[in-house]
């Protein structure tokens, strides 16, 4: 059975979908995927072994100039790549009207959630099967149950497994033990204030833990330069590639990061670790994983709906030490 997938960005959203492959492949035995992915996150498919081929797409560079990428034929070409193969199942994960879009030229019979599940109700037109999903459950919840709906299974709520296995990425040579601080993020509602970052850095150093600090653009560079404190013990290292990315954080103690998509890869992992939400709920697209907690200044009604994997605490006010005791539970 050849299914293709249309879940493109960001990279927490691809990594929550890893889970429903694993569902699909336990119940399945033959099945296999393609799977459409933002240029710039085309290897994390790859990653998981039901996952044949990752087809890249370059929406976001299209945007920023349409009339070259017309010109260069490069959105024609990618056309031409989806519409070689014909595929049994076509699942839009997503639910935007651009992937219902990008789906609608791929060969075979498309799935998505309904107008009501969906995140924008004009995709749904574009589906062949539509499925209703609760919106009150966690994202990677929601793919599962849209996996095994389109695809007619039943999975296990209460286990979690993302498909990928830690030893498999390539380690980086680093000086052990070390925590890596994942401090950069998106959006400035998301961000922990340097202060913060620099105390939590200076309780590791004092319990024998180096420090690294990875980043992804020049503000992201200064502000973990800011962290160091140009330290021998904590580290800003240079620019590096996912994949590198990915073995820094299999190979260390534990992980640290606000909001971002990193540290829902670290958690995929099983990298034991602490996602703080300063300005955004944890309930429906927190950290889940083994030895994984969020840690949310932002308060809820409603409680936070059972979720496997998912540990959640609330505090008005996140501070370092309350941070490093929790991490220090999860290292054991």
């Amino acid at each position: 059975m050849k299914v293709l997938i249309v879940k493109m960005s960001s990279m927490g959203d691809l990594i929550h979908t890893l889970p429903a492959i694993t569902d699909a492949k336990k119940a399945i035995p033959d099945i296999q995927f393609d799977w459409i992915a933002e240029e710039d996150f085309a290897e994390i498919p790859l990653w998981h072994p039901a996952v044949d081929k990752a087809i890249p797409i370059a929406l976001r560079r299209w945007r920023k100039n349409i009339a070259k990428s017309i010109k260069e034929a490069e959105i024609t070409n990618f056309i031409s790549t989806i519409k070689k193969c014909e595929y049994d199942y076509i699942i839009d994960a997503q639910g935007l009207l651009k992937s219902a879009l990008v789906a609608r030229f791929a060969k075979g019979t498309r799935h998505g959630m309904d107008s009501d599940s969906c995140k924008e109700s004009l995709a749904a037109c574009f589906y062949s099967n539509k499925f209703s999903i609760s919106k009150q459950a966690h994202a990677i919840e929601r793919v599962r149950m849209l996996f095994a709906k389109a695809l007619d299974y039943t999975f296990d709520k209460n286990k979690l497994a993302y498909g990928l296995v830690r030893s498999n990425f390539n380690a980086q040579e680093k000086t052990k033990p070390y925590l890596v601080f994942l401090h950069g993020t998106s959006a400035v509602n998301k961000l922990w204030p340097v202060e913060h970052w620099q105390s939590l850095t200076e309780m590791a150093i004092q319990n024998q833990h180096r420090v690294y600090l990875p980043w992804g653009n020049e503000e992201e560079r200064i502000r973990a330069e800011n962290i160091a404190q140009e330290s021998d013990f904590c580290q800003v290292l240079p620019k590096m590639k996912l994949t590198d990315i990915a073995g820094l954080l299999a190979d260390a103690s534990a992980v640290v990061g606000v909001d971002t998509g990193l540290a829902h890869l670290a958690a995929a992992i099983s990298v034991p670790g602490i996602t703080l939400y300063i300005d955004t709920y944890p309930k429906y697209t927190g950290a889940c994983g083994n030895q994984q907690l969020c840690m949310s200044q932002m308060q809820i009604e409603q409680p936070v709906a059972r979720t496997a994997g998912l540990d959640v605490v609330y505090s008005e006010q996140l501070l370092a030490e309350d941070v490093w005791q929790q991490l220090v539970k999860r290292m054991g």
